[in-house]
């Protein structure tokens, strides 16, 4: 169940793009054409899916502070984290090396569409704010990285996907001048992130804490409302 709702999670309600607005240079030039926008967001899955959880080994085992203490009791006080961005940098271009080597040996064309896009991944915020997210939230398991990496990188996929056609179908449509090209795309883009935001009760039903302090809460007020009738109904009773 954790899994499943941590994929959701961070595919609809911390949605890379219209959530958090990251990796917006590649979303609003490739968006161009579906087939490019595809192949761009199915390197970024990959990338996110294997980089999230080789960062977070890297950060449990290597630069979380006393994270040495595998290696001996005289490296338990050794912090490391410092040194968070450039391994994570490091991880992100070495996979995005693979993809880029990949992609040119099995399909030239879209290698040749994406251009230079497809290095820059490396240095696409959305790929890193993946990796720091996963940091900062403290995510657990191994399995629940790579499911946070995963879902991640199809919430991206969707944003771009979804860009790409409507911006395919408006290339027809009778857009007033001052908001052609990149004008009429942001306006696109806030109005789907609002839409997005409406998935962000999905998975709040769940919360006992929160059942728990509401129930508490009611209780109290039930008291309070029987000592104020109560007062009223002696107040009564002593002007009479």
């Amino acid at each position: 169940m954790e899994h499943i709702e941590l994929f959701f999670k961070s595919i609809f309600i911390d949605n890379m793009v219209f959530a958090t607005f990251l990796g917006m240079c590649s979303y609003l030039a490739v968006s161009k054409k579906v087939s490019t926008a595809v192949g761009l967001g199915a390197a970024v899955i990959f990338v996110l899916a294997i980089t999230v959880p080789l960062n977070w080994l890297l950060d449990q085992y290597l630069l979380q502070p006393g994270a040495l203490s595998w290696l001996g009791e005289e490296y338990a006080s050794y912090d490391l984290s410092f040194l968070s961005f450039i391994m994570f940098i490091a991880t992100i271009a070495t996979m995005v090396q693979l993809v880029e080597i990949v992609v040119e040996k099995f399909s030239p064309s879209l290698y040749n569409s994406l251009g230079i896009f497809l290095p820059l991944i490396a240095v696409n915020c959305a790929i890193l704010g993946g990796s720091l997210f996963m940091q900062s939230r403290e995510i657990p398991t191994l399995g629940l990285a790579t499911t946070y990496g995963v879902g991640s990188g199809i919430g991206w996929f969707l944003a771009i996907l979804a860009i790409a056609a409507i911006r395919e179908k408006i290339r027809y449509s009778n857009v007033p001048p001052a908001l052609r090209g990149l004008g009429i795309t942001f306006i696109i883009t806030g109005l789907m992130a609002i839409g997005f935001m409406s998935f962000g009760g999905m998975l709040t039903g769940g919360d006992d804490e929160a059942k728990e302090e509401v129930t508490t809460t009611t209780v109290e007020a039930e008291k309070k409302i029987e000592e104020t009738k109560a007062l009223a109904d002696n107040t009564i009773k002593v002007i009479e």
